[in-house]
């Protein structure tokens, strides 16, 4: 039997292909993405707790230079793999987008249409256990098992 592979109609919901970004950039692109995602969550972090009056004026401009340099470091990044910015946020279908468009989200505030961004900074500010277990095998054996205990939050624990 044979499988055989039709691309699809081009939609702007679907993942970006390979035509739209620079192929010579290889991972690049996707290293940049998760980068831009953090530095996102991160940025929404500093201001959940500068509304909160958490942090010193001290801390509150060391996060803000160095969220800055981190924003100009992928900016330029962008520029030397020929990505465009704007490439980096990845449209994910009926789920929506990986990043918020740009000045369209303030932690803490509720959008039409959040962005997996919004979801992460939501879940973070809240906090969230995962508990699970997984077991990996063949033939009705299991060589691997694997627990998992995870606790997320931006709070101190």
């Amino acid at each position: 039997m044979a499988m055989v592979c039709t691309p699809s109609e081009k939609s702007p919901d679907l993942l970006p292909t390979t035509s739209k970004a620079n192929s010579k950039a290889g991972l690049a692109p996707l290293l940049l993405t998760v980068v831009e995602l953090v530095r996102q969550l991160m940025e929404a972090q500093v201001i959940r707790r500068m509304e909160q009056n958490s942090l010193s004026e001290s801390d509150l401009e060391r996060a803000g230079e160095s969220l800055q340099k981190l924003e100009e470091q992928v900016l330029n990044l962008c520029e030397i793999f020929e990505i465009e910015p704007a490439d980096l946020n990845i449209h994910l279908g009926d789920v929506g987008s990986l990043l918020p468009s740009p000045g369209s989200y303030y932690p803490g505030e509720i959008g039409n249409q959040p962005s997996i961004l919004e979801l992460l900074d939501r879940l973070l500010n809240t906090g969230i256990v995962v508990d699970g277990e997984i077991d990996l095998g063949i033939a009705e054996l299991n060589l691997i098992h694997a627990k998992l205990r995870l606790v997320l939050t931006s709070k101190p624990l």
